[in-house]
């Protein structure tokens, strides 16, 4: 398949949303040189990127994690992407899909966009065109669902750069925005101090003295977000990591 990957396009519409926030997109794609060449396109342009080999993973993921953007192909092993987008749209999840597709009929197109994806792309494609069209996705009026994150009263603005409880305000530094940030996009999910430093802190080798900054610094926003409520959101997961969202039973 021929992915194009330009490295270097021109970034002004995609780094306007990227400096409030990092997106996330969900590949389902069992090719897997595609999903690849898709992967390292899109995280050149820092966009942060999990892959789904098949129609079921994608679905547990999907159901399990928040993001911005899913990029579907539609011949899946075990679920197709028909069945996954159906699936989706009647459980009510509205992020943008954008469907990969190697058939290229106005039959399949239509059925696709009645089961509700927002934009087709058929194989092979110049990856400048994937970009554009993820671009003008991630403007339309959908967008409320990546500028805005929230669970139970607790709302983080991702534009304004402010998050509230309730009715107070919350005055955190851009660490502990950027962390409460990363539980918020993965809440009810355990998130590990590995998971952090790589991710928050862009640090692939862990140690002891990392360790202790996560966890100063989570302890720091537990404080802000908890401390002044009865009920708490954020949770320490003894041995695993922690968890913004209800205790297992």
């Amino acid at each position: 398949m021929d992915v194009r990957c330009q490295r270097r396009m021109p970034r002004i519409e995609s780094h306007l949303l990227r400096s409030v926030a990092v997106l996330r997109i969900l590949i389902v794609e069992d090719e897997a040189k595609v999903a690849k060449a898709v992967s390292e396109g899109l995280a050149a342009e820092r966009y942060e990127v999990r892959i789904a080999a098949t129609g079921e993973e994608g679905f547990f993921l999907l159901s399990q994690e928040s993001f911005d953007l899913v990029l579907l192909d539609l011949m899946l092993p075990r679920r197709d992407g028909l069945e996954i987008l159906t699936a989706l749209r009647k459980r009510g999840v509205e992020t943008p899909v954008l469907v990969l597709t190697a058939k290229d009929t106005i039959e399949e197109r239509v059925q696709g966009l009645d089961c509700g994806a927002d934009d087709y792309l058929v194989k092979p494609f110049a990856f400048a065109e994937l970009l554009a069209r993820i671009r003008a996705l991630l403007r339309r009026g959908r967008m409320d669902q990546v500028l805005k994150l929230e669970h139970e009263d607790l709302v983080m603005d991702l534009v304004a750069r402010t998050v509230a409880r309730g009715a107070l305000a919350l005055d955190l530094t851009a660490k502990e925005f950027e962390i409460l940030e990363y539980l918020l996009r993965r809440q009810r999910t355990v998130v590990s101090r590995e998971m952090l430093a790589r991710d928050v802190w862009q640090v692939t080798a862990r140690a002891t003295p990392l360790d202790n900054v996560i966890d100063v610094t989570i302890a720091r926003v537990r404080r802000k977000v908890d401390d002044p409520f009865p009920t708490k959101l954020i949770h320490t997961i003894r041995g695993v990591g922690f968890l913004l969202g209800p205790l297992p039973r």
